[in-house]
């Protein structure tokens, strides 16, 4: 259950409408009405996430705001404001706080900003454990033994203490972001803010704003002054994920940020300096990418990690495999306790080029169809048509094979994911583009013309999802 705090001296309308979006079971709404009671509420039980009202009667929010964050910076904090030119929650940002709302209260972008900001508290705080995880696997932990594996662990532990660039390889669905994360939480920047973008989800024009901000009328629809993300996280760490989609010019701006702590607000002129560590990781080969600038590339990789895919991890795929049945079981509200030897060897022969994230898949998917409490070769999905037929070579996340979309939706609803729609979508979009990637045989002009899209939005919508196609299919496709 979420924790939401609300400091405001409105006695009714706000009050109400925090409780009414942000009702129980999954949420408990706790009420300040001055600044005094809720910087004592903070220091007696922390919540999730803060709503902070600008203007209160004892003292000014910004105040509250030093206050909370002299007693945890992690906080999300949300500013609340009458005043259309913002110009408190401006600088409350630029200070760190996480976003500035207007009153009255639009529901809609009030529950969207408090679940992001849960999101990236969540990622703050969930403690990612490294090796022998005991029995049951959760999400913030990296589970095993072997030599590769062990190599990361030691990697993590030389790395963290030192306030250096690290840049962090290896497939999809290797757990990439875990890695970072406990790089962060074994830092001496585990007490500030963490912030994860992930550079392919974001369109390259609006990703510029998002990491540097920009000036009010910088460019069509900037009405405000926006606080980006470097800015914000100010003596934080930041991960930037798949990071080899970045642009050139970012790639520019990004590099004279590693070397001189300093940049402009997208439209200004004003040097702003800030003391962020940043964190990156990818899928690519980013040496022998001809679009990545190779002096941004060593300037990143003064410590590199490479995250081993699950193939090459030996006898890890079993331990795992145990491991992720019990939890999911008791989760999808099944009874199966073990997994026979048959079912296990026929895991060890697929070679899992979607890694623990596509193990994670199947494992979901055999349960749902598991009636007893051994989890049988026969309840596996079939991986007769495995990738290896398929023009498309990396996966951000696997196919649900045999799951129909109603059961899909409701092992997400068992599972209490927080975002059904948004993954529903996203699986959808991502078996969608693979089939008719299929069916044209890789060519992304003929695919997406059998869908009714332009190429571009094609291009777009298979970089957020993690779909890549080969190079000689990518060739012919130009031809």
């Amino acid at each position: 259950m979420a924790h939401v705090l609300l400091i405001d001296d409105d006695p009714v309308l706000i009050p109400e409408q925090v409780r009414h979006a942000f009702s129980a079971p999954g949420y408990r709404v706790s009420i300040a009405p001055d600044g005094a009671s809720g910087v004592a509420m903070v220091r007696r039980e922390p919540p999730d996430v803060i709503l902070l009202d600008i203007r209160l009667p004892d003292r000014s929010g910004l105040d509250v705001y030093a206050e909370i964050r002299a007693i945890d910076a992690r906080i999300p904090v949300i500013f609340v404001t009458m005043a259309k030119t913002a110009d408190t929650a401006i600088e409350a940002m630029k200070r760190g706080a996480f976003n500035y709302l207007y009153k009255p209260l639009d529901l809609d972008v009030l529950h969207t900003t408090v679940r992001e900001a849960l999101d990236v508290d969540r990622r703050m705080r969930s403690r990612v454990s490294l090796g022998d995880a005991g029995e049951d696997l959760e999400d913030g932990n990296i589970c095993g033994a072997s030599p590769a594996m062990l190599d990361v662990y030691k990697a993590i532990g030389r790395v963290a203490p030192q306030d250096v660039t690290v840049l962090i390889s290896g497939e999809s669905g290797t757990g990439k972001e875990l890695v970072a994360r406990a790089i962060y939480q074994h830092s001496t920047r585990a007490n500030a803010p963490f912030l994860a973008l992930n550079c392919a989800a974001i369109p390259e024009t609006l990703l510029e704003s998002e990491l540097f901000g920009h000036e009010k009328s910088a460019f069509t629809g900037a009405d405000r002054r926006r606080i980006g993300k470097f800015e914000q996280c100010n003596g934080g760490t930041i991960l930037l994920d798949e990071i080899g989609d970045m642009s050139l010019l970012l790639q520019a701006k990004l590099l004279r940020l590693l070397q001189e702590q300093t940049f402009e607000r997208v439209g200004g002129n004003e040097t702003i300096r800030t003391d962020v560590r940043v964190i990156a990781s990818t899928h690519r080969d980013l040496k022998a990418e001809e679009r990545f600038r190779s002096d941004l590339y060593y300037r990143l990789g003064v410590f590199t990690i490479h995250v081993p895919p699950l193939r090459e991890r030996g006898d890890d795929l079993e331990l795992l495999v145990r491991r992720l049945v019990r939890r999911y079981s008791r989760e999808l509200g099944r009874n199966v306790s073990e997994v026979s030897p048959a079912a296990i060897e026929r895991l060890r022969a697929h070679t899992w080029p979607g890694n623990v994230r596509e193990l994670q898949s199947v494992l979901k998917q055999a349960l749902l169809n598991a009636q007893g409490s051994v989890l049988l070769p026969a309840q596996l999905p079939d991986f007769g048509t495995a990738p290896v037929a398929v023009p498309v070579v990396e996966r951000s996340a696997p196919s649900t094979g045999p799951l129909t979309i109603d059961s899909y939706v409701r092992a997400m609803l068992l599972e209490k994911a927080g975002d059904v729609y948004e993954q529903t979508h996203r699986e959808v979009d991502r078996r969608l583009l693979t089939l008719a990637l299929e069916q044209t045989n890789g060519n992304q002009r003929d695919a997406a013309r059998l869908l009714g899209i332009s190429r571009q939005t094609m291009r777009v919508r298979m970089r957020s999802l993690g779909l890549s196609i080969s190079r000689s299919v990518e060739l012919d496709d130009d031809a």
